[in-house]
């Protein structure tokens, strides 16, 4: 058996040779594959097993290879599933299209290609070089020409530039963004000479940096001018002899040059012949395949037969057949066999393969952190004390500091380097990278010469910052999604604890006797200004009741801030009784704990087709838990619209079933009714449980019938609208309550709701929660689970606020359905319904418009409702009955008119409607003159443009309560108090006073007024503008450094920090140590702490937690440092000069008021 070092491979020279490799994996086999790459002069084919597998190699191969000028490319999936009914996204069109045109181009290069990727036949290479399209600077064009070549290439014309494949024509500018590029580009063009060449940035649509010229590839896999499609016509013919005259039918749409979604499962019948990557590929290429790549391929090609037979009964989709669309197994390895190869493989169970040679290399052992022990690096310790050379890999610059730190506690003082070779071509026996690498190894370079190259998944067992930092922020996802909503803006109503409402005016930054610092300038009524030490930033909160005008501006130094929040305190401190009465009303309410039986509910929950997000799996599990619980659940699960809310509803209907109980699903709407129904019976299809709907799409008898069966036990799932509200309705043993969208309920129909509530579980989904559930849940009164994260693959929805104009809403329809996709166009006025669908017939004659509303007859809007989801339709005249409708993965658009109309709610929940796919969705929000809005209105619309983020539900309904004012919230006494002191310090306030209740204790002051201790050590502590430029910036970043409760938050926000803006000046690392020592002495019990060169003082709280004895024992042992000044300060004469000193000082001097703390707060004895 041959040993060889990984950065030597020996050359491969001839095709029909196999050079078989084995290694350890991780960085030996991304070491190898460089090596290998650098000693060949043409191009690298790197075949992996699986995409997972491509996407690490291109992310290590782009690192070690970085500074050599190899180009690392990757050459994507579609992304879309074996003759599947979606397109893929339009970057990853322009990233396959860009890889393909610079195969040839450069001299020296990897490609690296999943096997199934691989397989996939490609437009022939002539298609590429005959559609490339120079645009140079100073030549001329005319427009009309380019505007046909675009089109003819796959282009859309849009009105504005926002993805690949687009452009728009303004006058003498065309805007485009090109297949390949990263950013847009803007030509203007004189006559028809092109003056400027601009790249600009699509989001704000400013121009920036020039350039001379520009190469405009196609947008498309295939063609679409006229010829090409003429040939796909004939083509088409011969290859299934029959023509489908049905509008809706591949044939007819592509004839009309329409492409539907998946036509690139029709890419042969626009060429006579196609190609494979192999085509592309120059003679000097050499291969290097990994993994079992015979085994992923056999699995594949059977994946798209199953398909295949699965899907080619359509005769509107009539399939090509797998060897028209993939290469098969013989195929494959027959374009293998010229080139040279190299075939890398990782032993199993220490097998050897036969022939192979062994790159010197082995795994390291187990040297990961045991957080268990004392020192939690004994392990590496050890191994450290006998390694001759080891690397050490960060996965940023703010891990490489965090690092550091780790390594001195056990005396590893590593040298920092740039790169890796770096690190190999040094002499040093200890260093530290940052790096992609993933996986660490023992790497012999010589015989002499062994390095230990360890990353972090050694040391911590998974990727750091991907996955800890991800697990970090959901923990405190819904406090921080509450807290943090609040942004501050320049001239906007805040509340100072001890001062009360003023206006914000910005950052100011001070000189206060030679201390430079940072303040909050607040105005208050009469022009009076206070500077806020950021520092104090916890004494702000946001003021939000209505309107920002409003809002009523207190007078410094007056009495009638105080009187506002007394007079708030005292009425708080009821409001909290009151809600504590109703929580415990709830908690005593007897439920009944369901079993669960783990077994079934395991088989049950791997019938889910999709992985659970984070969240998702959170709100599953805390269900659970309330169900086996006593007593009854009363849970509001609130997640964007198809976020799976629905599974977390199945998954509790599972266990209530099977527990012998009976399930109630309440749907504001017969459609949704409907779909819930087909959705619950196709994932209950294997379990012996019966599914039965109630809405208006049943017949009286069928109704009767449910009913009977209801009473008998006969049915375990009923799903129903309102109609499950009446008094006939009996339940044998109901169990779970499931109520969706519980705000587009009536009045009276909630009543019935309560009724039904006695004392069975109950499970509220909603996509926006209306103010008064969220302020339930805010305070504790309802548990509450969010669904913040979006599932893989969904892009947020663009979302536009226009003012109505027609060639806006054909833009917008064309755009949509030259994509294949689908449009909602919402007139909510019934009676003119029909005149608005002719009106945009008349504008697109080309669009295929059908209307619906909630006064027609059940079984019509059911069939147009049908006829739409199944395409026959590609434009939907509708009224708001599709707010919580069916869902339409190919609807991506959607134009909602007099948007100013609705409320923050329906607009989000309307907007949810499109962007059920890989698609780039769009809603329009169309919108009279701004002059003929009420301010509501406005500020509705600018609240639901800022929020495109997915997960944007909760942020809107928060706002909605800021918009509408909290009056309904508790009554209306009650909003007098929120309008003085505004609706975030009463939310604190009320928390505080519940958390207190709750522990059987008073609500004291300066819990509900959240006092901290004030530090004041004369030291620079801020964050330099020099540092952090941007001052919105800074000041949320001051919030969140304020917000940092423990040593963990402050040292994952200060990794943060680091890889944002660099490393930390010393006022910013005094900043986050004060931060830490506030917290601290506000949880013993102090107030204030005052240190100077000389000494300093403490101050205390009537209910500090010090041992009064401890105190004593000071001022007897050590009366020339320690005195005390009145009956709360302790004084203290010690010597601190530098920044340095005073923080150590703090440090010292609460380390030994926590060692000495008494049993109870001095204010509960």
């Amino acid at each position: 058996m041959t040993h060889i070092s990984a950065l030597t491979p020996p050359a491969v020279k001839n095709g029909n040779q196999i050079q078989t490799l084995s290694t350890v994996g991780g960085v030996c086999q991304a070491v190898t594959l460089a090596s290998l790459a650098r000693q060949h002069k043409g191009t690298t084919l790197v075949v992996t097993s699986d995409t997972p597998s491509a996407l690490s190699l291109e992310l290590e191969l782009s690192y070690l290879l970085g500074k050599t000028g190899i180009k690392v490319r990757l050459f994507p999936d579609r992304e879309t599933l074996p003759y599947d009914s979606f397109s893929p996204h339009q970057d990853l069109i322009s990233q396959r299209l860009e890889t393909l045109s610079q195969l040839s181009q450069i001299e020296q290069n990897i490609v690296i290609v999943p096997v199934t990727t691989l397989m996939m036949r490609l437009p022939p290479k002539a298609y590429l070089s005959a559609n490339v399209f120079v645009l140079k600077k100073g030549d001329s064009y005319k427009l009309h020409d380019v505007r046909q070549h675009l089109t003819d290439t796959g282009y859309h014309s849009v009105e504005q530039v926002y993805e690949h494949g687009e452009f728009a024509i303004r006058g003498s500018i065309l805007d485009i963004f090109p297949t390949g590029m990263n950013m847009p580009l803007r030509i203007e063009l004189f006559d028809e000479e092109v003056e400027t060449i601009r790249h600009f940035d699509p989001e704000t649509q400013r121009s920036l940096q020039p350039v001379d010229s520009i190469r405009l590839l196609p947008a498309k896999e295939f063609p679409t001018d006229s010829s090409a499609i003429e040939g796909f016509r004939q083509r088409y013919r011969r290859r299934f002899e029959v023509i489908v005259k049905e509008p809706e039918s591949v044939y007819q749409l592509v004839s009309r040059n329409l492409m539907p979604a998946g036509i690139e499962n029709y890419l042969p019948l626009f060429f006579d012949d196609t190609a494979t990557l192999f085509d592309y590929l120059p003679k000097d290429t050499q291969l290097v395949t990994l993994g079992d790549i015979e085994k992923s391929a056999r699995a594949h090609l059977q994946e798209v037969e199953h398909r295949y037979q699965d899907r080619r009964v359509d005769p509107l989709r009539p399939l090509l057949a797998p060897k028209e669309l993939y290469l098969l197994i013989e195929e494959l390895f027959a374009a293998f066999k010229p080139l040279p190869r190299y075939q890398m493989q990782v032993p199993t169970d220490g097998a050897e393969a036969t022939k192979a040679l062994v790159i010197a290399a082995s795994t390291l052992p187990d040297i990961s952190a045991n957080h268990k022990l004392k020192q939690p690096l004994l392990a590496l310790q050890d191994y450290a004390s006998s390694a001759k050379r080891m690397l050490f890999s960060a996965e940023s610059e703010g891990r490489r500091e965090a690092l550091l730190e780790l390594l001195a506690k056990i005396q590893l003082k590593p040298a920092l380097f740039n790169h890796f070779d770096e690190f190999i071509q040094s002499d040093a026996k200890l260093g530290l990278i940052v790096s992609p690498l993933s996986r660490g190894c023992l790497l012999q370079i010589s015989a002499k010469d062994g390095i230990s190259i360890i990353c972090e998944t050694e040391l911590f067992g998974h990727r750091i910052s991907q996955q800890r930092r991800r697990e970090k922020q959901r923990q405190i996802s819904n406090d921080a999604l509450i807290k943090n909503l609040a942004e501050l803006k320049v001239g906007q109503p805040i509340v100072h604890l001890e001062h009360g409402v003023a206006l914000y005016k910005g950052l100011v930054t001070l000189d206060t006797g030679g201390l430079v610092a940072e303040y909050l300038q607040l105005e208050y009524a009469g022009g009076d200004k206070l500077y806020v030490p950021v520092s104090s930033l916890h004494l702000i909160s946001r003021y939000s009741v209505g309107a920002d005008e409003d809002a009523h501006l207190n007078k410094l130094g007056n009495e009638t801030w105080a009187k506002a929040k007394k007079k708030a305190i005292e009425k708080i401190r009821d409001v909290a009784a009151e809600l504590l009465d109703v929580y415990a009303r709830r908690q005593s309410r007897p439920g009944e704990s369901c079993e669960i039986d783990e077994e079934e509910y395991a088989q049950f929950a791997r019938g889910f087709p999709f992985e659970e997000t984070v969240d998702q799996e959170s709100a599953i599990i805390a269900v659970l838990a309330d169900m086996q619980s006593p007593t009854a659940m009363d849970r509001l699960v609130c997640g964007d619209v198809g976020f799976g809310k629905t599974e977390v509803a199945m998954r509790a209907a599972f266990v209530a079933v099977n527990a012998g109980k009976q399930v109630v699903v309440l749907v504001p709407t017969t459609l949704l009714a409907q779909q819930h129904y087909e959705n619950f019976k196709d994932r209950f299809a294997d379990w012996p449980v019966v599914t039965e709907v109630m809405s208006r799409f049943r017949t009286a008898k069928e109704q009767t019938q449910v009913l009977q069966q209801l009473e008998e036990g006969k049915v375990d799932i009923v799903i129903g609208t309102h109609k499950l509200l009446q008094s006939e309705a009996k339940f044998e043993n109901l169990g779970l309550l499931i109520i969706d969208e519980e705000h587009r309920f009536g009045v009276r129909q909630k009543e019935k709701i309560k009724a039904l509530r006695a004392n069975v579980d109950i499970l509220t989904l909603t996509a926006t929660p209306i103010p008064r559930t969220l302020n339930m849940a805010m305070s504790g009164m309802r548990d509450l689970s969010i669904i913040a994260t979006p599932p893989a693959k969904r892009l947020a929805v663009k979302t536009f606020v226009r003012e109505s104009d027609p060639a806006t809403v054909r833009e917008a329809i064309l755009r949509e359905i030259l994509r294949g996709g689908q449009v909602y166009y919402l007139h909510n006025n019934v009676e003119s319904i029909e005149k608005c669908a002719q009106g945009i017939i008349d504008l697109l004659p080309e669009a295929r418009v059908v209307v619906a509303h909630g006064q027609m007859r059940e079984r019509d809007l059911e069939r147009v409702m049908s006829d739409f989801y199944h395409q026959r339709f590609n434009v939907l005249v509708c009224t708001t009955i599709i707010e919580t409708g069916i869902d339409v993965p190919s609807a991506n658009t959607i134009i909602i008119e007099r948007a100013d109309t609705f409320g923050l709610a329906q607009l989000h929940q309307l907007r949810g409607r499109v962007g059920r796919s890989h698609h780039q969705a769009y809603a329009y929000l169309m919108t009279p003159h701004p002059k003929r809005m009420t301010p509501d209105a406005r500020k509705r619309l600018e609240a639901i443009d800022a929020l495109e983020d997915l997960g944007a539900g909760f942020m809107l309904a928060t706002q909605d309560l800021e918009i509408r004012g909290a009056g309904e919230l508790l009554g209306d006494e009650q909003s007098g108090h929120i309008s003085k002191i505004g609706f975030s310090l009463y939310m604190e306030m009320l928390e505080a006073a519940v958390k207190a209740l709750k522990q059987g204790k008073e609500p004291s002051l300066a819990q509900m007024l959240n006092q901290q201790c004030e530090i004041e050590l004369r030291i620079p502590a801020l964050l330099p503008e020099a540092y952090v430029s941007d001052v919105n910036i800074r000041l949320s970043l001051y919030k969140r450094i304020a917000g940092c409760e423990t040593e963990a938050a402050l040292d994952e926000l200060k990794v943060e920090l680091i890889d944002r803006f660099g490393l930390l000046p010393e006022p910013t690392r005094n900043l986050m140590e004060m931060t830490l020592y506030k917290h601290e002495a506000t949880r013993l019990g102090a107030t204030k702490i005052e240190v100077h060169s000389k000494g300093g003082s403490i101050e205390f709280s009537h209910d500090h937690v010090i041992d009064p004895m401890f105190i004593i024992g000071l001022l007897q042992s050590q009366p020339q440092i320690y005195r005390m000044e009145g009956p709360n300060k302790l004084k203290f004469s010690l010597a601190a000069e530098t920044s340095k000193d005073r923080l150590a000082l703090v440090k010292l001097l609460l380390e030994q008021l926590s060692q000495h703390q008494s049993q109870h707060r001095l204010g509960d004895k």
